[in-house]
């Protein structure tokens, strides 16, 4: 007996139907034992085929308010989100000028940003920039490539041109950021840096709109770059200062990484840090006074908190394991 059998449509249809069909001769006895295990199974129904999965839904495109909403996070930089503005308004005039038939001014948009310390927000800036290019249409992709010297420059004549070949080309379509540009210049006629230099300002004419190239440095060792190659100069229209941030900002940035991290600064402390990110203001070391040192200060407070709390040995609440007290902090400086 199979499971799969299925009853004729013009057999029996009922128990006692049945039996008169066996005692009349009309139903052999196996076959009457199929029909009544088909009606007690009840009727057959096609199995009903899966559903189709849904499909995830499509990310939504970044615009550029998104991105502009992200640079506004941004603790200070007053006038790099202003000039990040007029950016934005320069590319979208042009592209109505050109929808228009006007004359536009093609994008040269390779950048130079003076920096203060480490630590002020280049590498943040220069992500957004590509995010924004991105959303406005002149980037492909807007993603990030970050070199340095030894990226580009080889150890031998011919090889360095190739490295920073391939640089450029993973970096077609977004941002390639090469901070601490002035090394490059660093070694005279006969260093290599000259024939990545070189290899540079080959590509932002042969790639021109594929790619956004940011140089960063100190201002005067930038100075030697741009005298480096007479073409260079030319080629980086527009030019960002990065101060160091001011004691007040140092202050913000430690509260928005305080909240970030779910933690609370008790009034002592937050009183503290204040006074002493102000009071020392222009003092600090020049790899100091930025954000990097607001959060080494803070994962210092973290650690000590923790030795503070399992000293007690007493239970501890939601707020003991969020509020950094200055006895935390003391030292960290």
């Amino acid at each position: 007996m199979t499971d799969s059998w299925t009853p004729p449509p013009l057999g029996p249809t009922s128990t006692e139907e049945i039996y008169h069909w066996v005692e009349g001769g009309r139903l052999a006895p196996d076959d009457a034992l199929r029909y009544l295990k088909a009606l007690q199974d009840g009727p057959t129904r096609p199995a009903k085929p899966n559903p189709p999965r849904p499909r995830p839904p499509e990310p939504q495109a970044e615009t550029p308010e998104d991105v502009l909403r992200d640079l506004d996070q941004l603790i200070g930089l007053t006038d790099i989100k202003r000039m990040v503005r007029e950016i934005r308004a320069w590319v979208e005039i042009q592209a109505l000028r050109e929808n228009a038939g006007l004359a536009t001014d093609p994008h040269m948009l390779h950048m130079v940003f003076f920096r203060g310390r480490p630590g002020t927000g280049k590498t943040t800036v220069a992500r957004i920039l590509g995010r924004l290019f991105h959303a406005l249409g002149v980037l492909a992709k807007g993603h990030l490539v970050e070199v340095e010297r030894a990226d580009l420059v080889g150890e031998y004549i011919g090889h360095t041109a190739q490295k920073t070949r391939d640089v450029i080309k993973r970096a077609l379509g977004g941002v390639m950021f090469l901070d601490e540009a002035y090394a490059l210049a660093r070694g005279g006629e006969k260093d290599f840096g000259k024939e990545a230099i070189d290899t540079l300002v080959a590509a932002m004419e042969n790639h021109r709109g594929e790619f956004l190239l940011i140089l960063a440095g100190y201002p005067d060792e930038m100075g030697w770059l741009m005298a480096s190659n007479p073409g260079l100069m030319s080629r980086f229209p527009i030019r960002l200062e990065f101060p160091n941030y001011g004691g007040h900002d140092l202050w913000l940035i430690a509260h928005q990484m305080v909240r970030q991290r779910d933690y609370l600064l008790s009034p002592e402390a937050d009183a503290n840090l204040l006074r002493i990110l102000t009071d020392n203001e222009g003092y600090w070391h020049k790899n100091a006074g930025n954000a990097r040192m607001v959060r080494n200060l803070l994962e210092y407070a973290i650690r000590r908190q923790a030795v503070r709390l399992l000293a007690r040995h007493t239970p501890l609440t939601r707020h003991d394991l969020m509020l950094l007290t200055w006895q935390d902090f003391e030292g960290g400086f």
